[in-house]
């Protein structure tokens, strides 16, 4: 019976385990002489052991400073970057030039893809953090390989270098001049936009074992699962990403615009007017707002056909009432008129209001009247319970971000149209950075309480009983 017994406890310490270890072996050397010879082996084992773990903690902790520091010194360098381009614009007075609006129409749209990019990344290198610091077991729920996941050091470490490398190439491209005998911009300035797209994206799909090449490919076979939608069974991950590119839509324009801009525009000139008065233009743009909400549809259908839960199927309504409202407004937006209006701001309220509820309630499983805490649930992670009210006023003040379209609030005298567009997009991506936290933390407290979160499930006995018989 003694073989049956759990051998958890013994070896959760290893420090603890050596020193009694010792200790028994002090005991035996007063024993006849063929005992310290077992003793002294035993000892040395156990030294080595000890060693071993202080090594590899050492080399854990040297990595973790070098990826501390070289985030950090990534982060300064942006600052520094921002802080350039800032001048630039000012002693040179960029943005009052003839080149302006050109800027604004062209260039700015591509850079401005980069920026959704690094914030949605900044994001989840937050929520990274607050997971680990609140115990969420994202990993387990994600399903990284053990040991692969990133920790919000690694992907802070990926963010900040992505944007000293955008930076950089934008402040290379603030050039405002042309040539006053072509009319047109240098070739290899024009380029650099389209030449970080290649190099992004040679960086993600690279198959040598660099950059997190585990985390890339899982993140791959993500994307890859969920534009074969409803083809694969749907998993966590599958869904939770889909949900991200729901709140990049106007990234996935811009992906658009570049498609365009250097296929059909002339961009040595700046003259983006072949797409933006293109109506197959503009029917793609349509097309492309509603693929990510298609797809979480057709998630949806696949996820209530396997388990016939009626959820899934409300959930996939959901999604078709955001897509009319997507469609309306973009339309709107396009051709203007009275009834597309009442249309754009009827079918919005609509979608608005049962999203979020389908956030509060179904999604992070708040407002329940009768819980232990009121109007939230009953377990709770976070110790200060107005966090979760607050959150539920953020959610639905950012969900309002769509009210600029229908009430024409298209340009302000100290903004332009397009970067407008780039803070209510922007507004999106931390609304989701938001509910990505509490999305988890629900995830992880219904696995919990049903034991799915674990690996293994607690034995009928004791482990304190070591000493005893069963």
């Amino acid at each position: 019976m003694n073989t049956l017994r759990p051998k958890s406890k013994r070896e959760k310490h290893r420090v603890s385990f050596f020193v009694g270890k010792l200790r028994a072996s002090c005991k035996i050397i007063t024993q006849p002489p063929c005992q310290p010879i077992l003793s002294a082996s035993l000892v040395h084992s156990q030294v080595g052991a000890f060693l071993m773990a202080q090594y590899h903690s050492y080399g854990q902790n040297l990595q973790l400073f070098i990826i501390s520091s070289c985030a950090g010194c990534f982060f300064g360098c942006s600052l520094a970057l921002v802080a350039a381009i800032i001048i630039s614009i000012h002693a040179r007075d960029l943005l009052q030039g003839e080149g302006q609006t050109k800027y604004m129409n062209t260039i700015f749209p591509l850079y401005s893809l980069f920026g959704f990019l690094v914030l949605h990344m900044l994001m989840y290198g937050g929520n990274v953090y607050f997971w680990a610091r609140y115990r969420v077991n994202y990993s387990f729920i994600f399903g990284f390989k053990q040991g692969s996941e990133l920790d919000f050091k690694q992907v802070l470490l990926l963010t900040f270098g992505l944007s000293v490398l955008i930076l950089s190439t934008a402040l290379a491209n603030l050039e405002m001049e042309m040539d006053p005998e072509t009319q047109s911009y240098k070739a290899l300035t024009e380029l650099l936009p389209l030449g970080l797209v290649i190099v992004v994206v040679l960086m993600v799909i690279c198959p040598f074992n660099i950059l997190y090449r585990t985390n890339r490919f899982f993140f791959l076979t993500c994307v890859w699962h969920c534009l074969c939608a409803p083809l694969y069974l749907v998993t966590l991950p599958d869904f939770f990403l889909a949900d991200q590119f729901t709140s990049q839509v106007q990234l996935l324009r811009n992906v658009e615009f570049y498609a365009c801009y250097y296929g059909w525009g002339d961009f040595k000139k700046r003259d983006a007017a072949t797409c933006n008065d293109s109506n197959v233009y503009k029917i793609i743009s349509i097309v492309i707002a509603v693929v990510p909400y298609w797809i979480r549809f057709l998630q949806c259908i696949r996820r209530y056909f396997e388990g016939r839960d009626s959820t899934q199927a409300m959930n996939g309504i959901k999604y078709l009432s955001t897509i009319a409202a997507v469609v309306s407004r973009t339309i709107y937006t396009q051709k203007r008129g009275t009834t597309l209006k009442i249309i754009a701001a009827s079918t919005s309220g609509v979608a608005t209001i049962f999203s979020t509820y389908w956030d509060l309630v179904m999604d992070w499983g708040l407002l329940c009247r009768n819980s232990e805490n009121p109007w939230l649930r009953d377990k709770l992670i976070l110790p200060n319970k107005s966090v979760y009210f607050i959150a539920m006023v953020l959610n639905v003040i950012l969900r309002l971000a769509w009210m600029q379209t229908v009430l024409d609030f298209n340009e302000a005298s100290f903004l332009h149209r397009n970067a407008l567009i780039a803070v209510v997009a922007s507004l999106e991506i931390i609304r989701r950075g938001i509910w990505n936290f509490f999305r988890l933390e629900n995830e992880h407290l219904n696995n919990v309480g049903k034991f799915r979160a674990v690996k293994s499930v607690p034995l009928p006995f004791s482990y304190e009983d070591e000493d005893k018989d069963l």
